[in-house]
């Protein structure tokens, strides 16, 4: 199977498993110029915008360690985009989380980042 199709598989459960656990998913893989978010959804009162990263194994590291800095900080240009366009208002609470995927086992880490300003 190929990468990409892997991905979307993982994705498609990760969403799952968020809306069993009370959010409630307003997007998938939102693309714009400033980059791509696997999920953007409403959870106890904040906009949360979900990266998910998936290892088989961890021969090539933990999936929670892979959304590195540059990875962060396009997140956070994508949300500040979305948030401009959706009109969103500065009275809503913003999130970043991190879901990660070890071998078929999902870990949900919520306020995995701060916004970075850039």
């Amino acid at each position: 199977m190929n990468t990409r199709k892997t991905g979307a598989q993982w994705e498609a459960a990760a969403a799952d498993y968020l809306q069993a656990q009370g959010m409630r998913i307003a997007e998938k893989n939102f693309r714009c110029r400033q980059g791509e978010v696997d999920i953007i959804g409403y959870h106890q009162d904040y906009l949360v915008f979900v990266e998910v990263k998936y290892r088989s194994t961890a021969e090539k590291g933990y999936a929670a360690a892979a959304v590195g800095i540059h990875k962060q900080r396009q997140i956070c240009r994508v949300a500040d985009y979305y948030r401009y366009r959706h009109k969103t208002g500065a009275g809503v609470g913003v999130r970043y989380d991190v879901v990660a995927i070890q071998g078929g086992e999902i870990q949900w880490i919520q306020n995995a980042f701060p916004h970075i300003y850039t």
